[in-house]
């Protein structure tokens, strides 16, 4: 066996470390100091009168605010391996839908997504949900590898859940929250609205501001936060999890070492950090990367990580990545999902 795939073995062996753990330090593309807008979530369903808003936790001085979730996070990773850099990693499978293709890498839910169980992948995926839930992960690595990286759960059929690999979050500490408000001014003056669309202004004032024919303030509402603190991105690979993955009567070092390979790829891979409107990070130069290597007796060692997509190639070719291919969105197939959702409802 080659060094290069041995490289990471004391990780996928029994009593290997428990974590990867790596930070990277952010900050504003406009530089320290300037707005930047967190998501918003909506309110609690027992408290919808507080409105939509930033997740920030306070404790006495100090605030830290969420600025992009796990799912969040695996969303934006997982298409690079669409790439033309790193396609042939993964079986691409892709979802004809009409006339649209949709690729299972974009698929929300992954391997256990409503449209790929909408296909004749259905059968396919069950088994090897239950295959990977009884030890043999194998099948699910030869259809869908990414959902043993960034986790699933099979919700609509065979209920197995699987643990993600990669879990990464984006936080900024010391942040105050701002507020915004704007006025939109409509082009035509209200004597005009009036004699050109034959309506009365002061009965149909909402419906004229809506579409723009009337001018319309927005009042204020949440105009971003500015960070005093560290903006960082901790990404937290977890080797316990991996060295669950079993192939059955099979060797599982080749299935380990394939799906390590993706995992250090998504966790490593350059990406930019447009998180969304009015959110636009950059790598902050004054503060180096950090990666650690985390034992089950809480010894942390420096874990210096680079140079991995020889790792990932020669994993990928000796565990054999598995064939792609066009599946069908099938109506009848989704309309027997559908049955099923509505049935559990009812006896819940």
């Amino acid at each position: 066996m080659s060094e290069l795939l041995s490289r990471f073995d004391d990780w996928i062996s029994d009593g290997g470390p428990s974590a990867l753990v790596m930070k990277e330090y952010l900050e504003p593309a406009a530089g320290p100091g300037d707005v930047i807008f967190p998501p918003t979530f909506a309110p609690p369903e027992d408290n919808r009168d507080i409105g939509a808003g930033y997740i920030i936790d306070r404790d006495g001085e100090s605030s830290t605010c969420l600025l992009d979730s796990v799912g969040s996070q695996a969303n934006r990773l997982e298409p690079l391996f669409k790439t033309a850099k790193y396609h042939h990693l993964v079986p691409q499978f892709e979802i004809l839908v009409n006339e649209r293709k949709v690729n299972l890498l974009d698929a929300g839910h992954r391997a256990a997504d409503a449209l790929v169980r909408s296909t004749e992948l259905a059968t396919e995926l069950e088994t090897a949900f239950n295959e990977c839930a009884a030890g043999d992960a194998t099948r699910l690595a030869r259809i869908a590898p990414t959902s043993l990286v960034f986790g699933a759960w099979d919700s609509r059929g065979s209920q197995v859940k699987v643990p993600r690999l990669i879990d990464s979050t984006v936080r900024a500490s010391g942040v105050r929250e701002i507020k915004r408000a704007a006025q939109y001014f409509s082009m035509l003056e209200k004597e005009e609205v009036e004699e050109l669309l034959e309506v009365d202004t002061q009965k149909q004032r909402k419906p004229l501001s809506k579409a723009g024919f009337l001018d319309a303030p927005s009042g204020r509402t949440h105009g971003g936060v500015i960070v005093s603190g560290e903006i960082v991105r901790t990404t937290i690979v977890n080797l316990t999890a991996l060295r669950a993955l079993g192939a059955g009567s099979n060797d599982p070092a080749p299935l380990r070492r394939y799906i390590l390979g993706l995992t250090l790829i998504a966790a490593l891979a350059p990406v930019d950090f447009f998180l969304r409107q009015g959110c636009l990070l950059v790598r902050d130069l004054k503060k180096a990367p950090t990666s650690v290597i985390v034992y089950r007796d809480g010894n942390r060692r420096p874990a210096p990580i680079d140079n991995v997509e020889p790792f990932a190639i020669a994993t990928a070719d000796a565990f054999g990545v598995g064939p792609g291919r066009e599946v069908q969105f099938d109506p009848k197939t989704a309309k027997d999902l559908l049955k099923k959702a509505s049935k559990a409802k009812e006896e819940s």
